[in-house]
Parts: structure tokens; sequence; C-alpha cells
């Protein structure tokens, strides 16, 4: 159920704006099926949150594209034009570097980068906030970015580096599929972040665009011998606060 301020949203005039079956209008109507309230202070918020969800699985299928690399910390590189790599692995923007450009780059360049799903996640975010509100504002409100883990992210992103339950799951959540008996002589497959893509498919850095079955499968080759424990995919997301992005940029 959706509420607009409190009272019940007009669903079928909200999804009539959107291209049927797009993943805006399938996001409407799944919020609008489901037993859960999903109250939104205007319907402005509701359409903010919207076109993120779009242009995140967008930024996961250009990011797909770009030929980034996967890398573990130890051996990630970058464009030194545009970012720093830290002694931990990580990525600096380069002081005097535009940030809507540095993420721009990695889009576009992305042979030049290698690094783990993590940072796949965050680049993520930010390719789709500029989609969204451009290349002014988010340059703005990000003066400064650090690419790495979950313990280095922005606070306006804060959220997305902890997973937890929903009543309902949507194209362009961050979904993570475990893999709780890894073999210690891959460390790297102990789990794998991805976005959900809204078709029954997933988006994951190493991996690509598989579907729940084909990334569960890989990692399952990645156990230690005679596990009795399978991967799976965690009932639980990491989810920006649409809310809060909006009240930054969506005025």
């Amino acid at each position: 159920m959706i509420t607009i301020n409190g009272n019940a949203a007009p669903v079928n005039e909200i999804a009539a704006r959107y291209t049927s079956g797009g993943i805006e209008s399938s996001c409407v109507r799944a919020l609008a099926q489901s037993g859960a309230r999903y109250d939104y202070p205007s319907v402005n918020v509701l359409d903010f949150e919207l076109a993120m969800r779009r242009e995140i699985v967008n930024s996961a299928a250009r990011l797909l594209r770009s030929g980034l690399r996967f890398e573990v910390f130890r051996d990630s590189y970058c464009n030194m034009r545009y970012w720093v790599r830290t002694m931990d692995g990580g990525f600096d923007l380069r002081p005097g570097a535009q940030p809507s450009a540095a993420v721009r780059d990695i889009y576009q360049n992305g042979t030049a980068y290698g690094t783990e799903c993590a940072t796949a996640m965050q680049i993520v975010y930010f390719g789709a906030l500029i989609a969204v509100v451009g290349d002014a504002a988010f340059d703005r409100a990000f003066s400064g970015i650090s690419l790495m883990n979950w313990h280095k992210l922005t606070r306006a992103l804060a959220e997305t580096g902890s997973m937890r339950q929903f009543p309902d799951y949507l194209a362009g959540d961050r979904r993570y599929f475990a893999n709780p008996d890894v073999n210690l002589l891959t460390p790297e497959w102990q789990g794998e972040n991805v976005i959900d893509m809204g078709d029954g498919s997933y988006y994951g850095h190493g991996v690509g665009r598989l579907s729940g079955g084909e990334i569960i499968a890989n990692l399952n080759q990645n156990r230690r011998p005679a596990s009795q424990r399978g991967a799976y995919l965690m009932q639980s997301a990491g989810r920006p606060d649409f809310v809060k992005l909006y009240q930054m940029f969506g005025r």
C-alpha cells in the first residue's frame, strides 16, 4: 500500500506516467500490492525514489559494459588522472579533480580500473546520482570521494552499507549472496554484492549479470571440501535513504 502524506496514493495515475513494464511502473505496482504500508511525504519524493531505482539499474548495466576489472584490494588500480590509490587499496578523489568527471571516467575508461565488488556498488550509486541530479549538484555535494568498502561510505549513502530486512525487495536494491563455507584459498568468494536488476537477474562485479541460481552455482564452486552449507541469497538489502537524498537534491 502506498500513501502520500497519510492518504491513499492514486496508484493508477502515478503508474500511468511511466512506461508500462518499466522499472518505475513495476516498482509502483509492487509497492501498491504489498501488505506493508509505504508512506511518502509527497509524490515528488516517490518520483525521486523511482528515478533513482531506474538509474541504479541503468548504472549497473553501464558499469558491466565499462570493462572495469575485478581485483582484490591489494592489487587494485585506478586512473591516476582522477584518483589517488591509497595504501589499503581504495581510491581517493585527486585534489582538483571534478567529482562527476572522475566517476564518469570509470564508466568510460573502465579498463584503467580494477577493484572488488563493494567498491563497484558505490560506483553504481554515484553514477545513478549523477544521472538523476546532474553534474553541478553532484559536485557540490561530493567535493571529496573515497571509494573502497562500506567503512569509507559517504554519509549521504551510509544506509547502503547496512543490510536490513524489508517487507519487499525491488529493482535497484543492493542484495548479498553469502557463501558461509568459502574455501580459505579463495576468500574473495565469501559472497557477492549485487544490484537487483528488476527482471530476475542481478549484477555483481566480477560475475556479471546472472540469475540468482547462476550466482549461487558460482559461489558453490568455491566452498570448502565436504561443506554441507551452500551459498544463498540473504533476505535483506542495503537501500539508500531516498527521503534524505531527496532533501539534499530533489527540490
